[in-house]
């Protein structure tokens, strides 16, 4: 009985969060929420919130949790598939625009929290950003064979660059996010050529 208490505790919690994602746009952000409205979607009383979470803060947190990490399982699922072959730029900012389009409210949230008034939310943004970078530059470091800092440095210059465009794409129509899907991966071919290893990327 204890292990169905516990699996419907965690759909709840689930349903919590998909509740304030999917009510999240272009004109409400997440300080624009009420628990009260979060609730109601995810189907529970207002006063069983507190089952889940402390507060709309700790709810806020586990939300940047959860789109850093669907973005950060995207990215090692088109590495994957560049193992099979393809280009591994084109391949990656197409996931990352894939990632824009059906997760459009996750991305706005990372984007509007990193520079937000919140000291701890800009906190965990900059930690899945660490986390991303890293993950890239590890990459990197074993696919070309350069030094770590080198690695490293290369990561965060393109991962600045996505994030930016990123940011772009969010309010473009179809057309104008094709044309910035293809200036970035030429952008970014231009960094990595810049770090010594277009020839292997």
């Amino acid at each position: 009985m204890s292990g169905i208490r516990a699996q419907q505790k965690q759909k709840t919690r689930e349903a919590l969060i998909e509740a304030a994602f999917n009510q999240l746009s272009a004109e409400h952000s997440f300080s624009n929420l009420s628990l009260r409205e979060v609730a109601r979607e995810a189907g529970i009383a207002p006063t069983s919130f507190y089952r889940h979470f402390k507060d709309m803060n700790e709810l806020g947190l586990t939300m940047v949790d959860e789109a850093g990490l669907t973005l950060r399982q995207l990215m090692r699922q088109a590495r994957r598939r560049i193992a099979n072959g393809g280009s591994v730029i084109q391949t990656s900012v197409n996931t990352f625009m894939e990632f824009i389009d059906t997760s459009s409210n996750q991305f706005r949230l990372l984007l509007r929290e990193r520079s937000g008034t919140s000291k701890a939310f800009r906190a965990a943004v900059a930690r899945e950003i660490q986390h991303f970078i890293l993950e890239l530059a590890h990459y990197l470091e074993s696919e070309t064979h350069c030094e770590s800092l080198h690695a490293y440095i290369q990561a965060e210059a393109m991962v600045t660059l996505v994030f930016s465009s990123g940011a772009e794409a969010l309010d473009q129509d179809q057309a104008q996010r094709k044309e910035l899907t293809e200036r970035l991966i030429w952008q970014l071919r231009y960094i990595a050529r810049g770090a010594g290893h277009y020839g292997s990327l």
